[in-house]
């Protein structure tokens, strides 16, 4: 919500939507995404509920291991994403160049190669699947006192701009 406040610059069409907690519909609203609005980028966010004023770039999206239940308590079938998917999709987004040159004031920023097997790595193999890897994903603490949800728009508006100019 802050985000779409502050947006990303005038030249810019920023659209934020909520997925939900659910493999089948997420995997739905992230097609639709690539097939109705064809962004040259989508930049995925979720809750990494453990992470204390950290926040990790995650450079690729797994396929297979999707056996925690969601939401609707389903998982998908064969605990896959997509049958005929490619074990993992790479982002064409270099996180580990966008890590090493990117500092925020307040929170860190770290590198990962796993985004956990539940919705969020799901979402964003789906979307680096359909998107041709022009996607990305960034795991965001909980807002607390030290991680305001200003400091966490802030620090989003200026990752979410390195990325694009990656583009």
């Amino acid at each position: 919500q802050e985000l779409s406040k502050r947006g990303l610059g005038k030249n810019i069409d920023l659209h934020i939507m909520q997925l939900p907690v659910v493999y089948q519909k997420a995997k739905e609203q992230v097609f639709a995404i690539w097939t109705t609005l064809q962004p040259l980028l989508t930049v995925h966010v979720g809750l990494a509920s453990s992470a204390k004023a950290v926040i990790i770039l995650e450079q690729c999206g797994k396929n297979k291991g999707y056996q925690e239940m969601d939401a609707c308590g389903f998982h998908p079938e064969g605990g896959c994403c997509m049958l005929d998917g490619p074990e993992k999709i790479e982002s064409t987004i270099n996180m580990k160049t966008l890590w090493k040159n990117i500092s925020l004031e307040g929170i860190d920023i770290i590198f990962s190669r796993d985004a956990g097997r539940y919705i969020c790595d799901y979402t964003y193999y789906t979307s680096l699947y359909y998107g041709n890897g022009r996607a990305a994903f960034i795991h965001v603490p909980p807002l607390s006192k030290s991680v305001t949800a200003g400091a966490l728009a802030k620090a989003l508006q200026k990752i979410i701009l390195e990325m694009l100019k990656q583009c």
